[in-house]
């Protein structure tokens, strides 16, 4: 059995940045999915949205997160969609644990204004909604971390103590 840590949440809640820091603490590797899929299809996941559809995207991501779960610990930040689908959360069962990385709205906004690589962020409005519909998937992780501020080394302590 692996004890990986899933880090999971919207986007600008730091599951990347934060994964980083985490994997370096605890001396494992850190995996961001989102490179894993764009390495295994060759392009960006911006291409993929756009000229295969999300559908295409989100199968994409379902396997390389199949081909991430093994006895090997890691650290693995998924993409913000990844947690919100029953199988994904069902691969991760037993290959770790789950951890919520819970951004106030306006703190994830602020972190991702003007990235073009976000094609879900593009559209305030859309932005928010899409945030509210997450939520409920987010919280059934194994265990939530309140994201206060940009303090990553009391975020990283407060994952570690989470988990332990």
């Amino acid at each position: 059995m692996s004890n990986s840590i899933y880090l999971v949440g919207f986007m600008g809640s730091g599951k990347s940045t934060v994964g980083r820091r985490l994997a370096e603490e605890l001396g494992w590797p850190f995996v961001d999915l989102d490179d894993d899929i764009e390495a295994a299809a060759g392009r960006t996941i911006a291409d993929i949205f756009s000229n295969d559809g999300e559908q295409a995207f989100r199968d994409a991501e379902h396997a390389a997160l199949r081909a991430r779960v093994s006895g090997v610990d890691a650290v693995v930040a998924l993409g913000g969609g990844a947690f919100t689908f029953a199988r994904n959360r069902d691969v991760m069962k037993g290959a770790g644990k789950s951890v919520w990385l819970d951004c106030p709205f306006q703190l994830a906004l602020r972190r991702v204004e003007g990235f073009a690589h976000r094609p879900l962020a593009k559209d305030p409005a859309q932005f928010r909604a899409l945030f509210e519909k997450r939520v409920a998937d987010y919280s059934l992780a194994d265990v939530r971390v309140a994201v206060v501020d940009d303090d990553l080394d009391a975020l990283v302590r407060a994952i570690v103590e989470a988990v332990r």
